[in-house]
């Protein structure tokens, strides 16, 4: 215990210089003393030699403890106390840490890992699409499209006829046959006159029928935002169609409201279901990509009663626009944090507002191609049956300028914020990076860790820039295989000299790169360990079309390990709290999960199979499978 007692004089002498030579990052921030705690809980948990200190409230015995500690070691055995791992080791030892209270679990060789961490996705989004009209992101002809959004009015005969209905997950780039696409026309073929929208997959496209279109006050003459294009026939007439969140808003912001007590009910629901799918995922912390005020407060009620399932993380958006004023912009989002943000996490799933999103483009898929490349995008100006692809003059569409960006991430990094960056084209990487590498020249003592979300193709030299600049890629490995969204909807388009670098992992890791995992559900649906199994293979689910057979190109994928420290530590680095969460060390919090098997030791396709068996935050029990003999 002495040793430990000086150890704590140490660390106080430490933290107190550091703050001397730091700027206070308020609770922006972790505290500096986070980083002590996981030593200080080892060090006096191991000091206890009898007593309920010395009792586990839970010990997981007899199974495969993967750790993805510094070396990835594998154990028997651990054991919780008031939240937090208090020894991880042998079958044999962890015998000392039972006592009478304490609910012993025989894994019966499964394996206990540290849970998911999702580092980008839209919750909100993502559990409203579960319990609304949507069409599962499947492959559909134009008339089973329109067969399934009338299913969805019959369903609602007694709605008022002015009440808007909103159709969720589209895979747009899947129609079939090929080249398929919906327009108001096509909409206006359903038996209704009601509003009515359906947003794409990847919600950067979105198509209203003319009902929509009128009550929005969108014309042919109506002229694009800075942020996204309304498209026109070769007549000039609208289409229907809205590329990116700019245009895309011309429509949305003219959907009626609910009352606010429904649509506090409404989020409550989204919400509630979101948690319902993470925890089933094994997800026990997430980031909101695009965290608004209403999620935060959602969530934080949820807290309140008790339902709060994973720790929730939220990155505010800031606009070209609201950029404009970076100085105002950041002091807005830092009013929102002091509002909302909970400080330093505790054993219980709490709050924290402590980055910003920046949207610096659009997709880089067809027909939208609104991702912002270094060189333009291909055109055919041959035929279908005889193509013949050449640059043509659409390089995409930069939202913020290097000269907008700059003094944007200047002022977040001096308030000690983390800029969370939408870049899909490699254009948008790389005036990221410039203004990362700005950031850090200004700054070189901030600890600001930059999300780059998406990073869909990227110019080969960037690559390195990520370390050199700590810059962290949070990736969507699901997207990393032969799909519709990557052969028919951009390969030919990017050109063969860009497609080696389409949706690469293993060129990151190559590199030497920290890699981030972060699903951007509800673009795709929720399925974490689908994903994970694209990482390693690259490979399509079984059943796919011939077309899609294979590996997508030359990218070496992950290993296993890697994958999970992607989705596990990396994640916990990029949210700031891999001190506490992230692997199953001594002092962590037991953010844990139980799997039927182990993901690292089976055929790499079954890693889709993964099923999670239980579901833990905080020492907390949040989830466990009907079947899980637990």
């Amino acid at each position: 215990m002495q040793l430990a007692l000086f150890i704590v004089k140490i660390m106080g002498l430490t933290m107190r210089k550091t703050a001397e030579k730091s700027s206070t990052k308020s609770s922006l921030l972790q505290g500096t003393f986070v980083a002590a705690l996981p030593i200080l809980s080892a060090l006096l948990s191991g000091c206890a030699t009898n007593g309920s200190a010395h009792q586990a409230d839970a010990v997981y015995r007899n199974g495969t403890v993967y750790t993805v500690d510094a070396g990835n070691s594998v154990q028997q055995a651990l054991a919780v106390q008031d939240g937090r791992i208090i020894f991880v080791g042998s079958n044999e030892a962890v015998d000392n840490y039972i006592g009478a209270n304490t609910r012993v679990t025989d894994l019966h060789g499964r394996t206990l890992m540290p849970g998911l961490i999702d580092g980008h996705m839209h919750p909100i989004m993502g559990g409203g699409i579960e319990i609304s009209c949507n069409l599962h992101y499947v492959a559909l002809t134009q008339p089973e499209t329109l067969k399934q959004i009338q299913s969805c009015l019959d369903s609602e005969k007694n709605a008022d006829p002015n009440s808007w209905l909103n159709v969720y997950a589209w895979f747009r780039q899947a129609m079939l046959p090929a080249g398929t696409d919906l327009s108001r026309v096509d909409l206006d073929q359903l038996k209704t006159s009601r509003p009515v929208t359906v947003l794409n997959f990847d919600g950067h496209s979105l198509v209203a029928n003319s009902r929509a279109i009128q009550l929005a006050g969108v014309t042919d003459r109506t002229p694009n935002p800075s942020d996204g294009v309304i498209t026109h026939d070769v007549a000039g007439h609208v289409t229907g169609v809205f590329e990116d969140g700019g245009a895309i808003s011309l429509i949305t912001d003219h959907i009626p409201q609910p009352a606010p007590e429904m649509a506090a009910a409404i989020h409550l629901a989204s919400a509630r279901a979101a948690l319902k799918v993470m925890s089933q995922q094994g997800v026990t912390s997430f980031l909101d990509a695009m965290g608004t005020a209403e999620n935060i407060e959602t969530f934080k009620t949820l807290q309140t009663s008790g339902e709060l399932t994973a720790r929730a993380h939220f990155a505010p958006m800031i606009t070209p626009y609201v950029a404009k004023d970076p100085v105002k912009a950041v002091a807005d989002v830092k009013t929102l944090a002091h509002k909302n943000d909970q400080g330093v996490l505790v054993k219980e799933p709490g709050i924290t507002v402590r980055n910003v999103k920046i949207f610096m483009d659009g997709v880089i898929q067809a027909p939208a191609m609104t991702g912002a490349l270094l060189k333009p995008y291909f055109v055919n100006h041959g035929s279908k049956a005889d193509p013949h692809w050449v640059p043509g003059t659409n390089s995409g569409a930069l939202y913020f300028e290097q000269s907008l960006l700059t003094p944007l991430l200047l002022e977040l990094a001096r308030n000690g914020i983390d800029p969370h960056l939408h870049t899909d084209g490699d254009g948008a990487v790389h005036v990221a990076l410039n203004s990362i590498q700005a950031m850090r020249t200004a700054f070189p003592d901030k600890d600001i860790r930059p999300g780059l979300a998406h990073n869909e193709t990227i110019a080969p030299s960037d690559y390195a820039r990520y370390k050199e600049l700590n810059a962290i890629p949070v990736l969507s490995f699901q997207w990393g295989k032969p799909a519709p969204d990557t052969i028919d909807g951009v390969r030919d388009y990017i050109g063969a000299e860009r497609f080696p670098f389409l949706e690469t992992a293993g060129k990151f890791d190559q590199a030497g790169v920290r890699i981030a995992f972060g699903s951007d559900w509800p673009v795709n649906e929720l399925d974490e360990w689908f994903a994970l199994k694209v990482a390693v293979t690259r490979t399509a689910r079984p059943g796919a079309e011939a077309r899609y057979a294979g590996r997508l190109g030359d990218d070496p994928g992950l290993t296993p390990a890697v994958a999970l420290r992607a989705a596990t530590i990396n994640a916990a680095y990029e949210l700031h709290q891999d001190d506490l969460t992230g692997s199953l060390e001594v002092g962590k919090f037991a953010d844990m999960i139980i799997l039927d098997r182990n993901p690292t030791l089976i055929p790499h396709e079954e890693i889709a199979n993964v099923k999670v068996l239980m579901t833990i935050v905080g020492g907390k029990v949040v989830y466990k499978a009907n079947d899980s003999h637990l």
